[in-house]
C-alpha cells in the first residue's frame, strides 16, 4: 500500500514540495524558486501562472528523487498556496494574464466603490469581511474596468495553488479556506454568496466546485503525471490557502490555539468553533482547513518581506559562504531591547491589520548618530512583532481565547526572533519538531483524504509535536510595552504627514 503523502506550496517566493511518511515524519523536502513577482507601478504585484506550475513540477521531481520514492508509494497530494490571487481563465482554460496576487494594492479605488455602492454592514454580512484591495473580488473588478477586452474573454476563477491541480488534474476546484479570502464566500454557511456576486456583476458560473480542506477532489492526469513524474490516478485533495494550511501544519485546530507566522507577511491566526467577527473589519474571519470550524486572522503585509528589504538595499553580502541573515541577526543581537527607541513601521505595501489601509508607508524613526546597523536590524524585527501584537489586541477585545501561541515560517527559524517575539507578546511560544510550513499541513490533509489518518484532529495529534518552549523575559516586559505604545503612535503620525 501506497506509503507516502506529498504536500505542495505555492508560495510568493518558490513552490515547496514535502513528502511525508504515515507517521507524519519528513522524508524529503524541496523548494523551486519563482520569478520574482513584477512591481510595473507603486503597490502593483504580479506572477505568471505558468511559472507556477513550471516550479511545481521542478520541486516535485526533485522531492521524489532526492528520496528516492518510486511514484507508486505516493498516496496522495494536498495542496497550499498564497491566498488571493486572482487567476483568470478563458473558456477554453487559458490564462488570460498575470495573476494579480495578494499584496498587490491597485483596486484600492474598486474596494471603495464596492463599499460605497452596498454598504461595508451589507459586505461583511454575506461575506463576514470588509471589500479590501488584497481581496480577489477587487482584482476582478480592477480588470473588468481597465481590461474590459480581457474581461470579457474570462470564464473561470481560480487561485494559486488551484490553477497548479488544474494543470495536474484538468479539473477544477476551490477549498473552502482559501475561496474565503476571495470576497465571494458566505464564510459563515460555507457556501458562495450569489447575493454579493451579482450585486458586483461577477457570474456565478465563474466560481469553481467548492470542497472541504481534506476532500479528495481530482485525480492526476496523464498529462499531469507526465509532467511531474506522479502516478497517473493519484488521489489530489483540496487543501487549504497557506494560512489555514500552515496552521494545520502546527496543530492550530481547536479554539484557543494560536499561531503567529512571519513570512513575506506576516499573520497571527487563531482557531474558532464559530464564525467570529469583527465589527470594524481589522481582522478577517475565514473558514478553517477543518470542516464545521473557522479562524479569525491578522495580516501584516511586509513582515519578513521587511527584512528582506533591508537586506537587499542596505545589508551585508556574504563572502564565506553563510546566511546574510545570519550575519544581520548577530548584529541585532548586540542592540539592546528597545533598541534605544529606533521604532520601524512595516508598511511597504501598505496594511491591513488594523489600519486597512492600502496606501499606508513605511518608516524607519528615532535615528541618532550613535545607533548601528544592529539598531536598524532588531528594530524591524521588533517593528513586525509590534505589527503582529496589533492582532492580539483584537482577539482580547473580541473575547476570542489565547492558550498557547506557536510560531511558524522564517521568525520561527531565528533565535533572536523569537525572543523578541516571546518579549512582545508577553507569553511563552512554543517551536515544532518539524516545521516545514504550510507543504506540511497540506500533506497532513492528503493523508486525511488517502484515510491514514480519521480526521485532522487525528492527524495532528499524531505528527505535530512541540520542540521546545521559549519563555519572555521579564526585564523586558516593561520595555516592549513603552515601545509598543510608542509604535502605536507611528501610524497616525504618518497617516497625517501624508494627508489623507
Amino acid at each position: 500500500m501506497p506509503a507516502k503523502l506529498l504536500g505542495i506550496d505555492v508560495g510568493t517566493g518558490g513552490t515547496r514540495a514535502v513528502l511525508i511518511d504515515g507517521d507524519g515524519k519528513v522524508a524529503a523536502s524541496c523548494t523551486s524558486d519563482h520569478v520574482p513577482f513584477a512591481s510595473p507601478q507603486t503597490g502593483w504585484a504580479e506572477q505568471d501562472p505558468h511559472d507556477w506550475w513550471r516550479a511545481t513540477c521542478d520541486a516535485v521531481k526533485q522531492v521524489l528523487a532526492k528520496s528516492a520514492t518510486p511514484a507508486t508509494d505516493v498516496a496522495a497530494v494536498g495542496f497550499s498556496g498564497q491566498m488571493h490571487g486572482a487567476v483568470l481563465l478563458g473558456a477554453a482554460g487559458d490564462v488570460l494574464r498575470h495573476s494579480i496576487i495578494w499584496c498587490d494594492q491597485r483596486s484600492a479605488a474598486e474596494a471603495d466603490e464596492l463599499t460605497a455602492q452596498l454598504g461595508a454592514d451589507k459586505i461583511i454580512g454575506w461575506t463576514c469581511n470588509p471589500a479590501l484591495p488584497n481581496f480577489t473580488l477587487t482584482k476582478l473588478l480592477w480588470v473588468r474596468k481597465h481590461e474590459p477586452h480581457l474581461f470579457d474573454r474570462y470564464r473561470r476563477l481560480l487561485l494559486p495553488k488551484d490553477y497548479v491541480r488544474y494543470r495536474l488534474s484538468g479539473e477544477y476546484g476551490m477549498d473552502m479556506a482559501d475561496a474565503s479570502g476571495t470576497l465571494l464566500l458566505d464564510v459563515a454557511n460555507r457556501r458562495w454568496s450569489n447575493e454579493i456576486a451579482n450585486a458586483s456583476g461577477i457570474d456565478p458560473a465563474s466560481l469553481p466546485p467548492l470542497f472541504e480542506s481534506p476532500d479528495v477532489c481530482a485525480r492526476v492526469s496523464k498529462m499531469g503525471a507526465e509532467a511531474t513524474g506522479l502516478k497517473e490516478g493519484t488521489l489530489l485533495v483540496a487543501g487549504a490557502g497557506d494560512q489555514a494550511a500552515g496552521a494545520v501544519g502546527l496543530g492550530i485546530v481547536r479554539a484557543g490555539a494560536v499561531h503567529a507566522t512571519i513570512g513575506t507577511s506576516g499573520v497571527v491566526f487563531a482557531a474558532t468553533d464559530r464564525p467570529a467577527l469583527d465589527p470594524r473589519g481589522r481582522l478577517h474571519t475565514f473558514c478553517h482547513a477543518i470542516p464545521a470550524r473557522w479562524h479569525v486572522m491578522g495580516v501584516t503585509q511586509a513582515a519578513g518581506l521587511s527584512l528582506r528589504w533591508f537586506r537587499d538595499n542596505f545589508g551585508t553580502q556574504a563572502t564565506d559562504g553563510r546566511d546574510p541573515y545570519d550575519r544581520l541577526s548577530e548584529e541585532a543581537a548586540e542592540a539592546p531591547p528597545g533598541c534605544d527607541g529606533v521604532l520601524w513601521a512595516p508598511y511597504l505595501m501598505g496594511e491591513r491589520t488594523p489600519h486597512l489601509d492600502p496606501h499606508a508607508r513605511a518608516a524607519l524613526a528615532g535615528l541618532a548618530a550613535s545607533h548601528s546597523r544592529g539598531h536598524v536590524v532588531r528594530a524591524i524585527m521588533e517593528g513586525v512583532a509590534f505589527s503582529l501584537r496589533d492582532s492580539f489586541s483584537i482577539f482580547a477585545e473580541m473575547n476570542v481565547p489565547v492558550t498557547r501561541v506557536r510560531l511558524g515560517g522564517g521568525g520561527a527559524r531565528s533565535w533572536l526572533w523569537r525572543q523578541i517575539q516571546a518579549d512582545v507578546y508577553g507569553q511563552p511560544v512554543q517551536i515544532l519538531e518539524a516545521e516545514e510550513g504550510a507543504a506540511y499541513g497540506a500533506a497532513l490533509l492528503a493523508g486525511v483524504g488517502a484515510g491514514m489518518w480519521s480526521s485532522v484532529d487525528d492527524a495532528c495529534e499524531q505528527a505535530v509535536h512541540v520542540a521546545r518552549e521559549i519563555q519572555p523575559h521579564k526585564a523586558n516586559a516593561p520595555i516592549m510595552n513603552r515601545q509598543y505604545e510608542a509604535y502605536r503612535r507611528l501610524y497616525p503620525a504618518l497617516r497625517a504627514v501624508r494627508g489623507n
